[in-house]
């Protein structure tokens, strides 16, 4: 979950309101004197005195984390602006400054081209996977913050002392917010390649994927200063439709692999049985090694010598999608302290839906202070437009409990 909303506020009535501010004993609180005489009848029961904490330079926010209370934002008992740390010193300036300081709140506006943005909200949920760490987590990001859509009309938005009020919308942020928006570019995928499996659809949506903000900086996490997202904070990254229709190479996946993973995990004939709602198989090639677009590797053996290094080799298979005949050659990503090799770091294909197999070892001392480590590996086509990039994770978490 991602794009961000910094600009939007969180309201659900549709008129204006006027207000003053008048100054109380504690620093920077102030009863915001509301004139009621613009809103509905069903709202004359309402007080017309509110109390407003502004954000200031002693409140305790971070505007450069941006954990602010907009990700928090949820309807208010009354009409109600959340403010950034900047907006607030803004507003607590001009009243300071002005003897009859007044102010007014204008709704249905929508603000765009805020930076940067994408921006990982601090609610989304992060890797490792503790139920396949072999797996990255996550796979991908897509907006899924404050996000403004249809509202079943008997179901309330918000409570107003002991009443519910109704909407047809409501803003409402998480995974079940971003989802759609994955989902619906993965049926338009399907639409377009109905000969695609999911596990294509995926890789096309994961490897075309943007780790670039619009501001040209590698997208960032609220929280920690704002710092870099990590694959383990956003996936792959922030999906890009228009470059999933046109992949170039693909990591598709069989139901064998997929059997033979939940193999790997130690899950039982009977539950395999439940979960593929067919015989399972023998097990006889169990692999954690899916065939999936992202690497991640463990490096937390606590009884190696401080001195040794471990290698972690991973094996993937990448399906051509494109026209004709076409040259792949593999870079990665500088690491620090980590020796990523690709072998070979050339793929030539000659015809549509053709095969290459390529192995990637990742190579790190078995004890380290860096807890993560993170890069890419990107298959770029010769004289052509085609980047395929997946992310590569060397982390020393254990994920034992």
């Amino acid at each position: 979950m991602a794009t961000d909303h910094t600009k939007l506020l969180c309201f659900w009535l549709s008129f204006s309101i006027s207000f003053i501010f008048i100054k109380l004993a504690q620093a920077d609180n102030y009863i915001v004197q509301m004139d009621l005489s613009a809103m509905p009848k069903a709202f004359s029961g309402w007080q017309s005195w509110y109390v407003a904490t502004l954000a200031s330079s002693s409140a305790n926010l971070e505007a450069k984390t941006r954990n602010s209370i907009f990700e928090f934002c949820t309807p208010s008992p009354s009409p109600a602006i959340f403010l950034e740390q900047k907006d607030g010193d803004s507003v607590v300036d001009y009243i300071k400054s002005n003897s009859d300081p007044k102010a007014s709140i204008d709704f249905k506006i929508t603000s765009l081209g805020t930076k940067p943005s994408p921006i990982v909200a601090i609610s989304s949920s992060r890797g490792p996977s503790r139920s396949c760490p072999s797996v990255l987590k996550p796979a991908i990001m897509a907006s899924g913050d404050l996000v403004l859509g249809a509202w079943p009309p008997n179901v309330g938005v918000a409570r107003l002392n002991e009443d519910l009020v109704f909407s047809n919308f409501n803003l409402i942020s998480g995974t079940s917010m971003a989802c759609p928006h994955v989902s619906g570019v993965a049926a338009l995928l399907k639409a377009t390649y109905p000969d695609w499996s999911l596990a294509a659809i995926r890789s096309a949506l994961m490897s075309t994927s943007n780790t670039i903000d619009n501001t040209g900086s590698p997208i960032k996490g609220m929280g920690a200063n704002l710092r870099a997202a990590r694959p383990l904070d956003m996936g792959a990254g922030h999906n890009n439709p228009n470059k999933a229709l046109h992949p170039g190479l693909m990591y598709d996946v069989t139901v064998e692999d997929y059997l033979n993973l939940l193999c790997a995990l130690k899950f039982t004939a009977q539950q395999i049985k439940i979960i593929t709602k067919s015989s399972p198989n023998n097990c006889s090639n169990p692999s954690l090694d899916l065939n999936y677009p992202s690497f991640i590797a463990y490096f937390n053996d606590k009884n190696a010598k401080s001195s040794s290094r471990t290698v972690k080799e991973f094996q993937r298979t990448m399906t051509y999608v494109g026209e004709g005949s076409s040259t792949y050659i593999a870079t990665v990503t500088p690491i620090k302290g980590v020796k990523v090799t690709v072998e070979p770091d050339k793929l030539v294909f000659m015809a549509k839906n053709e095969k290459k197999i390529f192995k990637l070892s990742i190579e790190r001392p078995s004890q380290t202070a860096e807890a993560v480590s993170f890069g890419h590996l990107t298959w770029e086509v010769i004289g052509g437009k085609h980047v395929v990039k997946s992310p590569i994770v060397a982390t020393s978490y254990s994920l034992e409990t």
